[in-house]
């Protein structure tokens, strides 16, 4: 670790799930800025991965576009099993593969006793088993190479619970606790995993519909729940997960960090 720059990376190879838009992306030119060795651009959508993938090369960082959906373990093992073969070992993991998955409705549910178990189902089959097959296919590489950083982007719903986002909450909560039990598993091995807690970020709309957005009512009523009084932008969040991927946070380990402009306090 040099002790001129902690957040250098090191040629280090990452894998980022759902980052073909979005954070995610922002996530990968993240690190693709701080030193990566290489970085897999992880999307259900070819067409993103391959963009974000491109961007990635055009700051001079060798990509591939690892397509999968993370619910299905065998298309994320083949993805991996490309990627390490295309760039080198994966010591860097950022699940951050969310929301509905590629089944895109996500929205408020009815209340969970008007609900059945095909409606939970998709919020699970992203926010946790996606980020328990993308370990799975993973940490045996970390394993050998005897070190590794794994970062879960998880919500404040898994952390406090929403009304009529049951099933999210309980999968996002789910992701969070693998996580600590993660930790204790692998740490002997030198590698860490934490999550990250968000809350609402500025949804990626075109001018007019943000305006319209922004000014409703409710958006103003939810926004008074701030303490910083605003929604968060990926800027907000890619510093964390930079520092939880550096040797900076090399002894820190099954941790969940909120990173929410005071939405919720965590002692």
């Amino acid at each position: 670790m040099s002790k001129d720059n902690l957040l250098d990376l090191n040629g280090q190879i990452a894998f980022v799930s759902g980052a073909g838009q979005g954070l995610g992306r922002e996530i990968a030119l993240t690190l693709a800025r701080h030193s990566a060795g290489g970085i897999a651009v992880n999307d259900f959508d070819a067409d993103r991965a391959e963009a974000v993938a491109a961007e990635v090369r055009e700051l001079g960082v060798p990509a591939t576009a690892a397509i999968s959906d993370v619910g299905n373990l065998d298309s994320v093992a083949a993805a991996v099993a490309g990627a390490t073969e295309s760039l080198g070992p994966i010591t860097l993991l950022v699940n951050n593969a969310g929301n509905a998955g590629p089944d895109s409705r996500m929205g408020f549910s009815p209340e969970f006793w008007e609900t059945q178990p095909e409606d939970w189902a998709r919020f699970f089959h992203t926010n946790l088993y996606g980020v328990m097959n993308c370990c799975h296919a993973v940490v045996p590489g970390m394993v050998a190479e005897q070190r590794g950083r794994i970062v879960t982007i998880i919500s404040d719903s898994g952390r406090m619970g929403d009304a009529r986002l049951t099933a999210y909450s309980a999968a996002k909560a789910g992701a969070a606790g693998f996580m600590r039990a993660l930790a204790r598993e692998t740490g002997r091995y030198g590698i860490t995993a934490n999550s990250v807690s968000l809350s609402t970020l500025v949804p990626p709309l075109e001018d007019e519909e943000l305006e319209a957005f922004m000014g409703s009512e409710r958006t103003r009523a939810q926004l008074s729940r701030y303490a910083l009084r605003r929604f968060g932008e990926a800027d907000d969040v890619t510093g964390m997960v930079l520092f939880l991927c550096s040797d900076a946070a090399g002894w820190i380990t099954g941790q969940t960090y909120p990173v929410n402009g005071g939405y919720s306090f965590a002692l």
